[in-house]
């Protein structure tokens, strides 16, 4: 995913390593470049908010950080449903 504007640290290197900056398992300076990169690009801002969401989401209602795989699969496979339908529906038609 890009989108489509050039950054510092490109959006499929945000995307690919964002559980990482979500766990706070990177690098002081890898964050800070994260977060530079959220400043400037709405859309990983918004998958990271999204990612978020879906982490506490889960921990709540789990009541622990080890989420079951198949659990965040379902959940994910349902949200991408949910964005693809947003996403063909403010296209304009043909």
């Amino acid at each position: 995913m890009s989108c489509g504007n050039a950054h510092e640290t490109d959006c499929s290197e945000v995307l690919g390593h964002l559980y990482e900056y979500l766990d706070n398992e990177m690098s002081d300076d890898a964050c800070t470049k994260f977060r530079q990169h959220f400043d400037e690009c709405h859309p990983c801002l918004e998958k990271y908010g999204l990612e978020q969401a879906v982490k506490k989401l889960v921990k709540r209602c789990c009541g622990s950080d080890d989420v079951p795989t198949d659990l965040r699969s379902k959940v994910m496979m349902r949200i991408e449903m949910i964005r693809e339908g947003e996403s063909s529906a403010a296209e304009p038609a043909s």
